[in-house]
C-alpha cells in the first residue's frame, strides 16, 4: 500500500477523536481494522485505546488457549477465541513465539488484560491488548508441578518438589509464594510449613472460592484447601473432594465441571455444600460430548461459561467449544442453556494446556 493511499484511509481527525471513535467499536474487529493502515495498527496496540475502553465501561471477555504441539513437546502457541462475522467461533495463533520457553509444567492465570505463566522457575507476562510478552522476575524459589490461583490480583502459586531433610530422605515439601500484579513483585515472605495434607507430587485442578484456594489430587487425602489470609491449610470438604473435578472453573463462586462418564455439567454449591447436575443439557451434552476424552470449563463474562471439548466430527479429530448461560432458579435449581457450539480447532491433535478467559 503506498504513503499516499494509506493517508486517504486515516480520517483528518485528531488522535483522541479516533481513540474514541474505535473505542466503541466491538473488540471483535479489531484485527480486521489492524489489517486497513500501519496507524491503525499502531492505535489497536496502543494503550491509549484500552484505558479509553476501560473509561467508557466498554470492556470484553475474551477467550485465550495455551496448546502444545504434541509432536514436538516442546513447542507453545498462543491462540485466541475469535468470532467473524456471520461466521463461526474459531481459535486463532497470535504470535508464534509468545511463548517462548515455556514447558509442560506451566502453569496460567489472568488478571484484567494479561496472563501470566510460570514455569519452574521462570515467568512471563503476555498482554493481551498487544498481543506481546516479557519476562517479569524469577519466582523465588524453585517450584515443580505447582498450580497458579488468583484472588485479590494477586497470584498464589502453590507447589514444591522433592527434598532432602536432615535425615537425608527426600521428602515433599509444599510451599506457597506470591506474586503482586499490582507493584508486579514476589512478596518477601514464602509461605512453607510442613503441611499434613498435600502430600503427593501431583494435583488435578484447583479453583478460587469465597476468596479461598481449593486443590484437587487424585484422592482425598491429598486435596486441601488454604485460607490466604490466616495462612491455613486444611483438607478439602468430603463432598466436594468426592467428584473428581478436573478442567472446572468457579462462576459466581459456584463450581463447574463436565464430567465425561456421565455426560453431564455438575455444579458445586459451597454454601449448600452439595453437589448437582446443571438441567437443560442433558440432550445437547450425550450428543457432542459422548466420545470426549477431556473437557475444560472457563468462566466467561457474567453467569456463563464456555466449555471445550474433544470429539471426532467428520472423521477428524477436532476440538469444540460451547457457549453455556446459566440461571439459578426458585428453589436453587441450576440451569443452562447452549447459546453455541463450534469446532474451534479441526485438527484436534493438540495438547490443551489452559484455557483463560481475559477482560480488554
Amino acid at each position: 500500500m503506498s504513503e499516499n493511499m494509506e493517508q486517504s484511509l486515516t480520517p483528518s481527525l485528531p488522535d483522541d477523536v479516533i481513540i474514541d471513535i474505535v473505542a466503541r467499536v466491538p473488540r471483535s474487529h479489531y484485527p480486521t481494522l489492524s489489517l486497513v493502515s500501519k496507524s491503525f495498527r499502531k492505535l489497536i496496540a496502543s494503550s491509549k485505546l484500552y484505558k479509553r475502553r476501560s473509561f467508557l465501561g466498554i470492556t470484553q471477555h475474551r477467550l485465550y488457549a495455551v496448546l502444545r504441539n504434541p509432536q514436538t513437546r516442546d513447542d507453545f502457541s498462543f491462540y485466541i477465541l475469535h468470532r467473524k462475522l456471520k461466521c463461526s467461533n474459531r481459535l486463532v495463533i497470535v504470535g508464534s513465539r509468545t511463548l517462548h520457553h515455556m514447558s509442560s509444567r506451566g502453569s496460567y492465570v489472568s488478571v484484567g488484560s494479561k496472563v501470566y505463566g510460570f514455569n519452574d522457575h521462570h515467568a512471563l507476562s503476555i498482554d493481551c491488548t498487544s498481543h506481546t510478552s516479557q519476562p517479569i522476575s524469577d519466582i523465588p524459589q524453585l517450584m515443580t508441578n505447582k498450580v497458579a490461583n488468583v484472588i485479590d490480583r494477586k497470584v498464589y502459586l502453590t507447589g514444591g518438589s522433592f527434598l532432602r531433610n536432615e535425615s537425608g530422605w527426600e521428602a515433599w515439601k509444599n510451599a506457597v509464594t506470591v506474586f503482586d500484579t499490582e507493584t508486579q513483585s514476589w512478596e518477601p515472605k514464602l509461605v512453607k510449613e510442613d503441611m499434613a495434607v498435600g502430600l503427593g507430587p501431583h494435583w488435578s485442578d484447583s479453583v478460587v472460592m469465597e476468596g479461598k484456594v481449593y486443590v484437587r489430587g487424585h484422592s482425598e487425602d491429598d486435596s486441601f484447601v488454604y485460607e490466604p489470609e490466616e495462612r491455613k491449610w486444611e483438607l478439602m470438604d468430603e463432598v466436594l473432594s468426592s467428584e473428581k473435578w478436573v478442567g472446572a472453573c468457579v462462576v459466581d463462586d459456584v463450581l463447574y465441571y463436565h464430567n465425561c462418564s456421565e455426560m453431564a455439567l455438575k455444579a458445586y454449591d459451597p454454601k449448600h455444600r452439595c453437589w448437582s447436575v446443571v438441567n437443560g443439557l442433558k440432550e445437547f451434552l450425550a450428543v457432542e460430548t459422548a466420545h470426549s476424552i477431556w473437557s475444560d470449563a472457563v468462566s466467561y463474562g457474567e453467569k456463563k461459561l464456555a466449555l471445550f471439548f474433544h470429539k471426532n466430527h467428520d472423521g477428524k479429530e477436532v476440538i469444540c467449544c460451547a457457549e453455556i448461560a446459566l440461571e439459578r432458579r426458585q428453589g436453587g435449581e441450576i440451569w443452562g442453556q447452549k447459546e453455541s457450539c463450534d469446532v474451534v480447532i479441526e485438527d484436534g491433535l493438540f495438547d490443551m494446556v489452559k484455557f483463560v478467559s481475559v477482560t480488554v
